[in-house]
């Protein structure tokens, strides 16, 4: 019979021995057939309208919308809370939305003396931003017992004991619920949460450099906490409320009940990227008040394991390391799923779902899974819907798996498993030291001149083609420049597609790789003809800083890197070392050539070309700038510094078209690669666009249950066969020993006989 999964749901099989093989096979019962038999999930739940999905290794850590950052937290807090905004689902470049916010807010900009400045105001003349948000009217919170109340008004969990808690471990455990309507005040007190000493939020140091007066507050709430700790241990969990209404500050103010104003020092346009992160979802103060009590913290009652939010689910299931349970907030207006996107997202059939509300799903199940043999296993059986709704590493193994088997994709294929690709704000490249004498800068214009064409020419031989065929089985794209596509400034009729110095066009207008000739021609001219050095008559020997352990993979890999350098005669030592050692000698601008790799933080140009900035030179900033390769360039800071100050458009397009020819032509990189995506869903799974950048799309999913129960049912019959056979086998040992028995009882009675009538 089949086994996969636990005994939960399974027909029951009752075997009754008897004497004759006709009674046996009729003594077989079976019961309750019409399920599938190995369904791991309660009996019948496949025809439900819930999504089931695993979770890899441990249950998520911080779903405090403060401290919450890593990306295995992100399906649980982005369906939960709801920042001021989002990303449109379909539309690539990615586009803001309002998601609680009822617009995109613009920007207000002031000078020094508080007067407003017009929109395309230089960065240096703007002293503040504002920006003052409108909260949709109308958004409740899902209920929670923090919002429970008596017929007087009074909070019915505000005021307990450790006794009264003492029992409570769940938040299901608490009778009563309540909820009341999202205000800006949740979100003032949210940002003014971001100082708090309690739990460390990885926003902080960063947004206290630019909104205002809130470094400041850092220290005010410092004071305040310890002053409320006076008198407990440092080991005391159950610490006083430590309530942020009664501190404020200047930064992040209410001005009426649907209105936010944030105010931050000087230009900062990518500001609105933050505004989409859960550092910036509302917080109520009941919620804070009501984990702040004795005994809470004990029985993990706190916001890390409950949070309280206004977004399309809640969380209502925790069982840590176990199983969590996302179900729909029945407090949510819902919200209408996108009508336009980007071209072939109709043919995809990814607005077949046009203005119906979201979300679709009711509920999700995410179940443990250890190991990924079972987890596999699971999944072509139909019975996790992805096997990893946060992660697109696993669809882009499938494809690999594929492409080395032919029965795993005829598997895949026949199960009709939905493969989406895309091109993430991803990319890895091999970086030159602009501080290195030889793949540097130079000290001269005729020493730059000449490390520019040895670049270059390591550039052409480097064959990112190759590359991504051998080591990422074809799933990604040879880089142009630093810019990857799905981003504003990436065009494909402009640098950021081309890159003139490594490729020409070819017959079809498509990059061609220039040839190996070129590259030697251009190392001839560097002063290293056939991979000498010209005044020394030495052979060119570069170091290769490699950051990793020592495994056959990365053995193969880096004789292939060996193997590239050598098509033009320049050998390659390559120092393969720990990432701590690696990290000192990077923060050092010790290397010489290296490799790397950026995951953007948010969707915007200056994400990338800000590792390209002179100032944020790794070396010079003490190992904290992302400038990796310390490159300098005065043309392209002062574009630089011009283009982080503007909104998208058509100035900021051509500042970042000139910014990519500048670092093609210095070849500061070898621009390596973009890797592909894919996400993995079963064909009854609509609208799964893969993405890595927006993370509320659970609620964009659309289940199919009956065909899931179908195919479940078709891929998972039992096999009852082997049961008449042992029944047979059963049959065949133990009418054999029952006639020994019966004769020996025979022969046993008969001598007793023949003994007692000797007696008489």
């Amino acid at each position: 019979m089949n086994s996969a999964g636990n005994a939960a749901g399974m027909c029951r099989v009752v075997v009754v021995a008897l004497a004759f093989p006709a009674a046996l096979a009729a003594g077989i019962a079976l019961t309750g057939c019409s399920e599938v038999s190995n369904n791991p999930h309660p009996l019948g739940s496949e025809k439900t309208n819930t999504m089931f999905v695993p979770f890899r290794e441990r249950s998520p850590r911080y779903l405090d919308p403060t401290s919450s950052y890593s990306s295995d937290e992100t399906p649980f807090t982005y369906q939960v809370y709801e920042p001021l905004y989002g990303y449109h689902y379909l539309k690539r470049p990615y586009q803001l939305v309002g998601r609680a916010a009822e617009e995109i807010a613009r920007p207000l900009y002031l000078d020094r003396d508080g007067k407003e400045l017009a929109g395309d105001a230089p960065g240096e003349q703007v002293a503040e931003t504002q920006f003052v948000i409108k909260i949709k009217p109308g958004i409740k919170y899902a209920p929670h017992p923090a919002f429970a109340r008596d017929g007087r008004g009074n909070y019915l969990y505000h005021a307990m004991k450790r006794e009264d808690v003492a029992d409570k471990h769940r938040i299901a455990d608490f009778k009563e619920t309540g909820t009341r309507e999202l205000t800006a005040d949740d979100y003032v007190y949210s940002i003014r949460r971001l100082a708090t000493p309690r739990v460390k939020s990885p926003s902080f140091s960063t947004m206290s450099d630019y909104i205002v007066g809130l470094k400041e507050y850092g220290s005010r709430i410092i004071e305040a906490d310890k002053a409320l700790r006076r008198g407990l241990a440092p080991t005391d969990r159950d610490l006083p409320f430590l309530d942020f209404r009664q501190y404020s500050f200047a930064g992040a103010e209410a001005l009426d009940q649907h209105t936010l104003r944030i105010r931050v020092k000087g230009k900062y346009p990518q500001f609105k990227y933050w505004l989409t992160m859960t550092f910036f979802a509302p917080i109520p103060w009941e919620a804070e008040k009501f984990y702040a009590q004795p005994g809470m913290a004990q029985n993990n009652l706190t916001l890390n394991y409950w949070p309280v939010g206004t977004g399309p689910f809640m969380l209502t299931e925790y069982v840590e390391n176990r199983r969590h349970v996302l179900e729909r907030n029945p407090n949510f207006r819902g919200e209408p799923y996108p009508c336009d996107g980007e071209p072939g997202d109709r043919e995809k059939g990814y607005l077949d779902d046009c203005g119906k509300m979201i979300p679709f799903i009711d509920k999700v199940v995410f179940d443990i899974e250890k190991e990924g043999v079972p987890l596999q296993a699971k999944f072509l059986q139909g019975y996790y819907d992805s096997p990893a709704i946060e992660r697109l590493d696993y669809g882009t193994g499938i494809i690999v798996a594929m492409g080395d088997d032919k029965k795993k994709e005829k598997e895949y294929t026949e199960k009709g498993v939905k493969l989406p690709t895309t091109i993430e704000a991803n990319n890895w490249y091999i970086g030159f030291n602009w501080l290195d004498p030889v793949v540097g800068n130079g000290d001269t214009p005729a020493q730059s001149e000449r490390n520019r064409k040895l670049r270059q020419a390591l550039s052409i031989a480097i064959d990112w083609e190759e590359h991504i065929a051998i080591f990422e089985r074809g799933q990604g794209v040879a880089a142009q420049g630093p810019l990857p596509p799905s981003l504003f400034g990436y065009r494909e009729d402009g640098p950021s597609a081309f890159n003139p110095v490594v490729y020409r066009k070819g017959a079809d207008g498509k990059p061609v790789r220039r040839p190996i000739g070129e590259a030697k021609q251009l190392l001839a001219e560097a002063g290293y003809a056939d991979g000498r050095d010209e005044r020394t008559g030495k052979p060119l020997v570069l170091n290769f800083d490699y950051q990793s352990a020592a495994t056959p993979g990365t053995k193969a890999l880096l004789d292939w890197y060996t193997k590239q350098f050598a098509k033009i005669g320049v050998q390659l030592e390559v120092r393969a070392t720990d990432y701590n050692r690696f990290q000192d000698k990077m923060s050092k601008g010790s290397v010489q050539i290296f490799f790397w790799g950026w995951l953007a933080d948010y969707p915007d140009a200056e994400n990338f070309l800000f590792m390209l900035y002179g100032p944020n030179s790794k070396a010079k900033t003490g190992g904290n700038g992302e400038n990796n390769t310390n490159y300098q360039n005065p043309e392209f800071d002062k574009l630089y510094e011009r283009m982080k100050f503007l909104e998208d458009g058509p100035e900021k397009q051509k500042l970042i078209d000139r910014m990519i020819e500048i670092v093609q032509t210095d070849a500061v990189w070898s621009f390596g690669y973009f890797p592909t995506s894919a996400a993995a869903y079963h064909q009854w799974v609509s609208n799964g666009k893969p993405t890595q950048i927006i993370r509320n799309h659970i609620g964009y999913l659309r289940l199919d249950p009956a065909l899931r129960a179908h195919k479940l049912a078709e891929w998972n019959r039992p096999v009852w066969w082997p049961i008449p056979l042992l029944a047979l086998v059963l049959f065949a040992a133990i009418v054999p020993a029952w006639f020994t028995w019966r004769r020996r009882e025979r022969e046993t009675a008969a001598r007793t006989l023949a003994r007692e009538g000797a007696a008489a």
